[in-house]
């Protein structure tokens, strides 16, 4: 842009001296007059130049701006987890957002002013977000009532595949015949025939653009999404000469047992991509035989505190069923410090928070690895 801008300077600079040569030329001398005349002329060139190039600049700046042409068709889910294509006129200004990372993702896009309400907050939003999150109204109700959802009117429904059923919010075709939009996380959607489905960062990637795209703010979007992929990326880059990745167990502690965090879900997407190696990819329980005779290189430890808890208080506890169990005293991820606690709604349908927890994996993989700023 800068050196056709200096090409374009030069070339009218060039034609101005040329006029004020064979001007001066025909009338056989220097002339005041005449020489004001020609600077005016060079000063008038000059500026046609820099009016072309800055209306350049703003066509260019325009093309790179992504803008939503509507009828928009979006695919999302029923209640029965099949695909379903959901069509919006404009963009919604009556969302109902329920869950974490449905009411963040809508914070972080700047649509605070397209919230009808919210409802169903684990914790609190982060604090760049509390400012506007503070003009929303926020529901008494955990999970909204069917009654309480339909006295809202509202023309989009933001949430989870458990807030559709028949104890909830009823059918997700059902509200769309009602006229009210479903976008449901994708990450969340029903089973079909109760098979598992691969939960993936691809999946909250699609969520992110698709409510851009909803509401025609594709680049906040888009930013959002490539700094993860960006990371991911950096992270490979950096870890590329490590020959043996380190093993991974991702473990939430329940009466007795774990919840091992596998090849199909979220978390263990997680690992995969970022180089980690899960040394368990298919048991979703596992007891502490199953832990011991794996022996990773590092125990992820799930923690998820509640509004109202301490949260140190409950990461500690659910970090001492590791470490203070004698029977995992000679793992290596023991031994050698590598229990890394990570929060539940980093690499559980963690929308916005995806970024946090690509962050909290990556460090407890390559625990000297730093990110570029």
């Amino acid at each position: 842009m800068k050196s056709r801008k200096m090409i374009q300077r030069v070339v009218a600079m060039l034609l101005a001296c040329s006029l004020v040569i064979g001007m001066t030329g025909c009338k056989g001398g220097n002339n005041s007059t005449d020489e004001r005349k020609d600077a005016e002329s060079i000063k008038q060139e000059n500026q046609a130049v820099e009016s072309a190039d800055n209306q350049t600049e703003r066509n260019e700046e325009t093309k790179n701006e992504k803008k939503t042409s509507y009828p928009l068709t979006v695919t999302t889910y029923d209640s029965e987890g099949n695909e379903i294509k959901t069509v919006y006129e404009k963009a919604p200004s009556k969302v109902l957002a329920v869950y974490q990372g449905s009411i963040e993702t809508m914070l972080a896009l700047g649509l605070e002013e397209h919230m009808v309400a919210t409802a169903g907050l684990d914790n609190e939003v982060p604090d760049e977000q509390k400012a506007t999150f503070s003009k929303v109204k926020y529901l008494d109700e955990f999970t909204p009532s069917l009654e309480t959802a339909t006295m809202l009117e509202p023309d989009m429904i933001f949430s989870w595949g458990s807030l559709f059923g028949e104890k909830t919010l009823g059918s997700v075709t059902d509200w769309i015949e009602k006229g009210t939009n479903i976008y449901m996380n994708t990450n969340t959607h029903p089973k079909q025939n109760n098979k598992v489905y691969n939960k993936t960062l691809e999946n909250e990637y699609t969520d992110i653009l698709n409510i851009g795209k909803i509401f025609d703010v594709q680049d906040r979007a888009e930013m959002i999404v490539n700094r993860m992929k960006d990371t991911i990326s950096e992270v490979k880059e950096k870890t590329n000469s490590i020959k043996e990745k380190p093993s991974v167990l991702v473990l939430e502690s329940y009466d007795g047992t774990f919840t091992n965090y596998n090849a199909s879900s979220l978390g263990g997407d997680m690992v995969t991509q970022l180089g980690g190696v899960l040394a368990n990819q298919d048991g979703s329980s596992l007891g502490k035989e199953d832990v011991i005779a794996a022996n990773p290189d590092v125990i992820f430890v799930v923690y998820m505190p509640y509004a109202g808890d301490d949260a140190e208080k409950v990461k500690q506890d659910k970090l001492d069923v590791i470490l203070k169990d004698q029977a995992y005293a000679n793992l290596d991820a023991v031994k050698n410090k590598r229990v890394v606690p990570i929060m539940l709604s980093e690499m559980y349908a963690s929308a916005t928070r995806t970024q946090d927890g690509i962050e909290t994996f990556a460090k407890g993989l390559y625990p000297d690895l730093t990110f570029d700023k």
